[in-house]
């Protein structure tokens, strides 16, 4: 039995990997999807002693399979956003206690008591759906920080610039967590010198504009909101856990995700630090799904453990993952 104990205290690299490797057994015996990917790749449970034998589950799994390790009721079924016509993902939830465990650990390890703040969410396209894991994580953040300003925000700048303006002079602590385009067409309509705001971008333009090189992008959201550095959350609708950046757009993760980068050509193979590949995560709390996913992401990995998003793959395949119609 794995207890949420054991996933969010892990304190040492061999600590870690000795649960990743018990989840691994767990998942393989109780997720029907997941073992019939590791018994197409001829995986023998019983010969992966280490996080680099593990197989990673296609991200797009989660868009045609019920990706769920248990036979528990679904309590919460979190969704990616999409287009019209688009197949989206689908995260079925049997605990959501581990999801709230999991952002409310992760938050406080980066930011502290989340009491010291006002949280402002600017998240239009994410607000005007269902199904948003973001929304439950800042929803609850709100709450929270117990702050009577603090709030969703929508199509109201003017409202928004306001609020924003008179906490920061009054010498409020400020999180503004908002999806990237929102936060560009925020600038647009004032110029900000904010001394006691972090702004947080989440990423996405949605269709809605242009997208940006991360320099460009962090540069222009610098230079608007009057800051020296842009915060970023890394996080998806297929996994309960986020990792952050304070800036420069490098990532660190809490002691319960480790990222590993795969070749782009082989995706059993993983590549040094440095060098740029495919973005795997192991996140722990995603026990009652699947806890080994290969994103569509770009990236690179630290000597640190700290990592880099340079992009994405240039189609919806990840090449050398798609081996399998179930």
């Amino acid at each position: 039995m794995i207890t949420s104990s054991d996933i969010f205290t892990t304190s040492s690299q061999k600590q870690f990997e000795k649960i990743a490797l018990k989840v691994f057994r767990y998942q393989y015996e109780n997720n029907k999807v997941y073992q019939e990917f590791c018994d197409f790749l001829k995986t023998d449970p019983h010969k992966v002693k280490s996080l680099q034998q593990i197989p990673f589950l296609p991200i797009q799994f989660f868009k045609s399979h019920e990706v769920v390790s248990n036979s528990n009721p679904i309590q919460e079924t979190f969704t990616s956003s999409g287009t019209t016509g688009m197949i989206t993902s689908k995260h079925l939830v049997t605990d959501v206690t581990l999801y709230e465990e999991s952002y409310r650990k992760g938050f406080s390890e980066f930011y502290g008591n989340i009491e010291d703040y006002a949280i402002l969410a600017l998240l239009p396209s994410y607000l005007e759906r269902e199904g948003s894991s973001l929304i439950y994580m800042v929803k609850d953040l709100i709450e929270l920080s117990n702050h009577p300003e603090s709030g969703f925000y929508l199509h109201n700048h003017d409202d928004l610039i306001s609020k924003l303006i008179a906490l920061d002079q009054a010498g409020q602590n400020i999180i503004l967590i908002g999806v990237t385009f929102a936060l560009l067409d925020l600038i647009e309509n004032h110029q900000f010198q904010l001394q006691h705001t972090i702004i947080m971008e989440t990423g996405g333009m949605k269709g809605r504009r242009k997208e940006m090189i991360r320099e460009e992008l962090h540069e222009q959201l610098c230079k608007g909101f009057g800051v020296s550095a842009i915060h970023s959350e890394y996080g998806m609708t297929e996994l309960l856990s986020q990792a952050y950046s304070l800036g420069n757009g490098v990532f660190e993760c809490p002691s319960w995700i480790q990222i590993l980068i795969r070749d782009t050509e082989d995706a059993l193979t993983y590549i040094p630090d440095e060098k740029t590949g495919g973005i795997n995560v192991i996140d722990l709390a995603n026990i009652n799904s699947c806890s080994f996913i290969a994103t569509q992401d770009l990236g690179k990995k630290n000597p640190n453990n700290s990592f880099e998003v340079l992009g994405r793959f240039d189609n919806s395949d990840i090449r050398g993952c798609n081996l399998m119609v179930m």
